[in-house]
């Protein structure tokens, strides 16, 4: 509990300080990018549920446009994804601003993914686990198959680190985040460039 309650916040918000500063140059490029070519559109954000299923507003780089069709609805994933857009997505460049939500003690640099506030009544007892925990950057299922991975496998593996959850496994974690940034055989999930909605256990 140590790691957990002290050790790792610490690191969290030091590593995160560190990161924005050093990365510096590279957010600030891809803001101006943003800027001149989405209209100034920059920031994603988002409600997203956080621990305890505490609600916060999750920050992202925006990859996708908000063209809709003529009735109205936004158009699919794969027709507003950007030029700039998918090169972020491929080298998680998009979760950079998540660095802030770190800073604000909304998340964690390691633990599972935040999800969607509509998902939260679809979960059974054991998937709810989830939220015992800060959410993460990346996570145990991230870098185990991210978006390859069903939502059953998903789950299973964030309950597996929540239960495992230990300063060795976070590291690992992390040189595995590290080593895969410029890998994309896992960032869509088949021919989607996001993951397919959760629509609840069988």
């Amino acid at each position: 509990m140590i790691y957990q309650n002290f050790i790792k916040p610490s690191f969290d918000l030091i590593a995160a300080l560190i990161m924005l500063i050093i990365l510096l140059p590279v957010f600030l490029t891809i803001v101006i990018a943003l800027a001149l070519t989405q209209n100034n559109k920059v920031f994603f954000t988002q409600q997203r549920p956080g621990l305890n299923e505490k609600p916060f507003y999750l920050l992202k780089f925006k990859t996708m446009n908000d063209k809709r069709s003529r009735t109205g609805e936004l158009l699919p994933d794969m027709e507003r994804m950007h030029k700039t857009g998918r090169f972020l997505r491929k080298t998680s460049l998009d979760e950079l601003p998540q660095l802030i939500n770190v800073l604000k003690g909304d998340m964690s640099f390691v633990g599972p993914r935040p999800l969607l506030m509509e998902y939260l009544p679809l979960y059974n007892a054991i998937q709810r686990r989830r939220h015992s925990v800060k959410p993460g950057i990346t996570g145990w299922a991230q870098v185990n198959g991210r978006n390859a991975l069903s939502w059953k496998e998903k789950f299973e593996l964030d309950i597996t680190y929540i239960e495992k959850q230990a300063f060795i496994l976070d590291l690992r974690i992390l040189f595995m985040t590290a080593s895969g940034l410029f890998q994309t055989k896992n960032v869509n999930a088949g021919k989607q460039e996001t993951m397919p909605t959760f629509t609840g256990n069988d």
